[in-house]
């Protein structure tokens, strides 16, 4: 007999055997509503091989592909082409799980590949293969960290990150949770300022309450005025300050401001300083600040999402200066650091529970008094979730794998990769930088050879403001490139290249050079 009837021999057994195996629980069934409860009815072997199957995908079309810069960054499609191309459409019965194989490789095909070393259009990018594998382990073992009875490992990663983090910001002592999104610790910051300034409001609630005023740069990030409209402080009340050529907030504007809000009447309570600003990477002057807000008694929130990572670098740590003196740092490690998104830290310098005090509700069904263990390890109630991933794992896992020495290298080399790309810039005809960087953000202008040679004025501004953005929409289509470009402070369109990723190498800075000027020369 030849090894094909063999196969196929076993493959009839097999059925036979499950066909007897349902005719058996049909006999024995025990029925509720009309459904049959005996035994599972999931077929687990069959999603087994349908997890494999698309491991291997995984891995031969996203992970493997990852560094290859001869890949498409992206396949543009517009959005209702792309639904044609999509089978979107959610029906009454399941598919089979090769065309369920296909539809991830349509998702995987049609999807920006922000591993891709020529990827430079967010605040992160890369692959770190760490973190990814971190988040394979959380995915498959879907933890909620929020009590130790159900996430004891990931509950002591997340400590000892938060103490590892807190040692770096130069603190003897503190606290801190890991939350969904830098936008998220602010919003925590600032509430949790509220409730040191004025800790009735929790249950009291607004109705009494003076009128708050919070301060922070005119660079700062667009999280800090949803937060104050969110929590009911009013976006009128933010006030704006002021920042210098280079985007640092003006330490003399602050005072300037505090002192007409107490003129007005209103409360003072809260600055959000920001070491990293989104568009020119800028970090504000904190032992300035610090003094100031010492001086009239306000809470120091330090918005470190994107320049946090920088305290991991001895040679340039320099640029948060006075960061131990702020009352609370947000810190985002899945940008420079590639933790992974999202991987983002609140930290505060209180260490008497006052995060506890101002989010826990006390839910006696899940934070109960009496457990067998010590329940001072179940720090869910610190939290405004309930469900909470396990997003220090990822960070962990990385920093395990580097080590500190390894995670500074990342930094010091993003960095030296900046300044290699500036100088090439200065160095070529058509090209302009906005101003000498001090962080990973580089903002320059590409101008084509037609204006080169125009007057700088209002009709010059008027036709660079369109070249950026042709320049972007052709790199795109061609998926040779993404990077980010914006107007700013009315200053014309201009592109804002981030460095990041260990994978990019000084081969890809020339690429990018050229590739602008070869897709805008005609413009």
């Amino acid at each position: 007999m030849s090894g094909d009837a063999n196969c196929e021999g076993g493959m009839e057994e097999a059925a036979t055997s499950k066909q007897q195996e349902t005719l058996q629980r049909k006999k024995n069934a025990i029925l509720v509503d009309g459904v049959i409860l005996n035994g599972p009815v999931a077929d687990s072997k069959a999603g087994e091989k349908f997890v494999e199957e698309a491991s291997k995908l995984i891995m031969e079309e996203v992970i493997k592909k990852a560094t290859d810069v001869t890949e498409k960054v992206c396949e543009w499609q517009p959005p209702e082409k792309l639904k044609t191309l999509l089978d979107l459409d959610l029906k009454d019965t399941g598919e089979t799980h090769q065309r369920l194989l296909k539809l991830c490789q349509d998702v995987i095909r049609f999807s920006v590949k922000t591993n891709h070393p020529r990827f430079f259009n967010q605040l992160y990018a890369g692959i770190d293969y760490y973190s990814l594998v971190a988040r394979f382990i959380t995915e498959a073992l879907n933890p909620s960290v929020y009590t130790y009875e159900v996430s004891p490992v990931f509950l002591l990663v997340e400590e000892a990150v938060l103490k590892k983090m807190i040692e770096f910001i130069g603190w003897e002592e503190g606290d801190g949770i890991f939350n969904p999104g830098g936008s998220v610790s602010n919003m925590y910051a600032m509430n949790l300022a509220r409730y040191k300034y004025c800790p009735d409001i929790k249950e009291k609630g607004l109705s009494g309450m003076p009128r708050l005023v919070l301060f922070t740069s005119e660079e700062c990030h667009y999280s800090v005025k949803k937060a104050a409209s969110f929590l009911g402080i009013g976006t009128q009340n933010v006030y704006f300050i002021k920042s210098d050529e280079r985007g640092k907030m003006i330490p003399e504007e602050l005072e300037k401001q505090v002192q007409r809000a107490r003129k007005e009447g209103a409360a003072p309570f809260f600055v959000s300083a920001t070491s990293g600003t989104t568009v020119l990477g800028a970090f504000d002057p904190l032992d300035e600040i610090a003094d100031i807000c010492e001086k009239h008694d306000l809470w120091l929130h330090v918005d470190a999402s994107w320049g946090g990572s920088v305290l991991l670098s001895r040679k340039h740590r320099k640029l948060l200066q006075g960061v131990h003196r702020a009352n609370s740092v947000a810190w985002n490690p899945h940008k420079m650091l590639m933790a992974g998104i999202q991987c983002c830290a609140l930290l505060v310098k209180d260490n008497s529970d006052l995060l506890k005090r101002c989010y826990s509700a006390k839910a006696s069904y899940l934070f109960q008094q009496d457990k067998f263990y010590d329940v001072s390890y179940d720090t869910g109630d610190k939290s405004i979730q309930c469900s909470r991933r396990a997003d220090a794992f990822k960070f962990w896992m990385t920093w395990k794998a580097l080590g500190t020495t390894g995670l500074e290298e990342r930094v010091n080399r993003a960095l030296a990769l900046a300044r290699y790309l500036v100088e090439e810039i200065k160095k070529r005809e058509g090209f302009q930088l906005l101003l000498e960087p001090e962080y990973a953000n580089i903002c320059f202008w590409y101008i084509p050879p037609r204006l080169r040679n125009m007057e700088r004025g209002p009709e010059f501004w008027e036709q660079l403001h369109q070249v950026a953005p042709t320049i972007k929409e052709r790199m795109m289509k061609k998926g040779s490139m993404m990077l980010g470009y914006q107007p700013h402070c009315g200053k014309a369109n201009f592109f804002r290249q981030v460095i990041i990723s260990p994978q990019v190498s000084r081969e890809d800075m020339d690429f990018l050079l050229d590739e602008i000027d070869s897709l805008g020369r005609d413009l």
